[in-house]
């Protein structure tokens, strides 16, 4: 009993992790790796868990933007050029990422699939952030909401999107700068990368529970749904916060963390 304990407070502690990094520019595989690799829970079923919590988090949006969502299905059904307009910029930018990742994805895990390659993204990624904001100080953003979105927009920040097939870049990272990069407001850049979750990690959770499914039995039944409460409440919180964050201040924050938390991680493995 104490054994299964032990297990089912390291899967909420793994839970609450992926619920609060997944939707902030600063790489829940990251954290996932080395919180992990603490809890010594980084074996082949570990890994599996970790990407079955990915979908809590991706409920957590949609029940945060649960209006929107409605409102997009209703429109859809009543043929309203804005619900397509939107759904449509939401594909088109799932497409680049998810054609990518079906084509290399057995390479990224066998090649790039390590820890030191995640602590060399997230450097990279924070350095890459800096870059943006200071670029954004000299040229204001010509999209202010996701609504004013053309299709060429969505393409754009989808290639973006396809940089977080390395590890350690982090998908709303990647998303986020590539809408501030492509003339999207900080608000929508972040609201987009939100959407833009829904197709994208609902895809990635059910092809790689698809390619593990051997590995989960009913007695880990406790375990997956204890993460997966707790990584929906995390993200919750974490959505709204982020939304609430961005309206008045900028990422160079989460530049700086990911730079020392890349740095730590390097040092953690080396």
């Amino acid at each position: 009993m104490e054994l299964d304990i032990v297990l089912l407070l390291k899967a909420a502690l793994l839970g609450v992790v992926e619920g609060l990094t997944e939707f902030l520019p600063i790489s829940s595989t990251g954290h996932l790796i080395i919180l992990g690799d603490l809890l010594d829970f980084n074996d082949d079923k570990g890994k599996v868990f970790e990407i079955a919590i990915q979908l809590a988090a991706v409920l957590a949006v949609m029940w945060a933007y649960r209006q929107k969502v409605a409102n997009v299905t209703v429109g859809l059904i009543q043929r309203d050029a804005g619900s397509w307009r939107f759904a449509t910029n939401l594909m088109i930018a799932f497409l680049p990422a998810a054609v990518l990742g079906l084509l290399f994805h057995s390479s990224i895990k066998t090649l790039l699939w390590s820890p030191i390659t995640v602590a060399i993204a997230l450097i990279l990624g924070g350095v890459i952030i800096l870059l943006v904001e200071k670029r954004m100080a000299y040229v204001p953003p010509r999209i202010q909401t996701v609504e004013q979105m053309q299709w060429q927009d969505a393409l754009k920040v989808g290639f973006a999107q396809s940089f977080a097939l390395i590890p350690g870049t982090s998908r709303s990272g990647a998303t986020i700068m590539g809408g501030l990069i492509f003339g999207l407001s900080r608000t929508a850049a972040t609201e987009f990368s939100f959407f833009l979750a829904i197709p994208t990690m609902i895809a990635a959770t059910v092809y790689d529970v698809h390619q593990n499914w051997e590995l989960f039995s009913m007695a880990d039944l406790p375990m997956f749904a204890l993460g997966f409460i707790m990584s929906f409440v995390a993200a919750m919180i974490a959505v709204k916060a982020l939304l609430r964050y961005v309206a008045s201040h900028t990422f160079t924050a989460f530049a700086w963390y990911r730079i020392v938390f890349g740095t730590f991680v390097l040092w953690y493995f080396l």
